[in-house]
């Protein structure tokens, strides 16, 4: 009997207590935890300037690569003329292959020839030209040693000024021609020589048509025949001045 009074009354004791936790554990909502938001890696601040920049220009340069060279494009070096042949001789009336060049004024005529007539290498050939005349004794009145090679020299250095001013500007500006020589920059061996010695008595006009070389068939026997006026008079026979003419 005191047993079952001891238990009733714990019941009794200890009953409300149980329930009320029960109750409140039951009754409250489970609580909720905000999940804090994910911030995007700031990684590229912590890089300095320099490896930033580097980093900036390689996103750049694989969003737009660059092109690589088309094959199509060709040689653009061919027929290309330079100022001078083998570095020494001057070539200022060669005009490089599949150009178009406006004409000449006259200026520019008396210009060009004055280049080819006072250039350096005019000088040196002009002394060659002497030492072949002066052991060929072509002039005898002009004799020999350093007197005579004297004389062939500064007779050497006058035709050529006096041709390339007949043939580069005085008949040029006359007959409205084109001086220059346009390359024809492809085609065989024979038919490039072919077309360069068909330059000889065919020329373009200043419009860009073709014409009878007057320049250089008329030009280079005018420069013959004024040529006559400071040689001795026994070199002033057709036969001296055609191979002058020739020349």
């Amino acid at each position: 009997m005191k047993a079952f009074l001891a238990v009733a009354a714990f019941a009794i004791l200890f009953w409300p207590r149980a329930a009320f936790a029960q109750s409140l554990s039951e009754d409250v909502p489970p609580r909720v935890v905000a999940r804090a938001p994910t911030l995007p890696a700031q990684t590229d601040s912590l890089l300095p300037p320099e490896l930033d920049s580097d980093r900036e220009q390689r996103s750049t340069a694989s969003a737009h690569p660059t092109p690589l060279p088309s094959s199509s494009a060709g040689n653009t070096t061919e027929g290309k003329q330079s100022k001078r042949i083998l570095w020494i001789f001057p070539n200022y009336r060669a005009v490089s292959a599949n150009t178009q060049l406006p004409p000449l004024s006259v200026k520019e005529k008396f210009w060009l020839a004055t280049k080819d007539s006072f250039d350096y290498s005019s000088f040196v050939t002009a002394g060659i030209i002497a030492g072949f005349g002066q052991a060929r004794n072509s002039t005898p009145e002009f004799g020999q040693g350093a007197k005579g090679y004297g004389r062939y020299y500064w007779h050497a250095v006058a035709d050529q000024a006096v041709g390339n001013y007949f043939t580069e500007a005085i008949v040029p500006a006359i007959m409205r021609e084109d001086p220059r020589y346009y390359t024809l920059g492809n085609g065989s061996f024979l038919k490039r020589t072919g077309y360069a010695l068909s330059r000889l008595v065919v020329t373009r006009t200043n419009s860009g048509g073709r014409s009878f070389n007057f320049s250089e068939i008329v030009g280079n026997g005018a420069g013959a025949g004024v040529s006559n006026l400071y040689y001795p008079s026994g070199e002033r026979i057709w036969t001296k001045t055609g191979q002058k003419w020739v020349e």
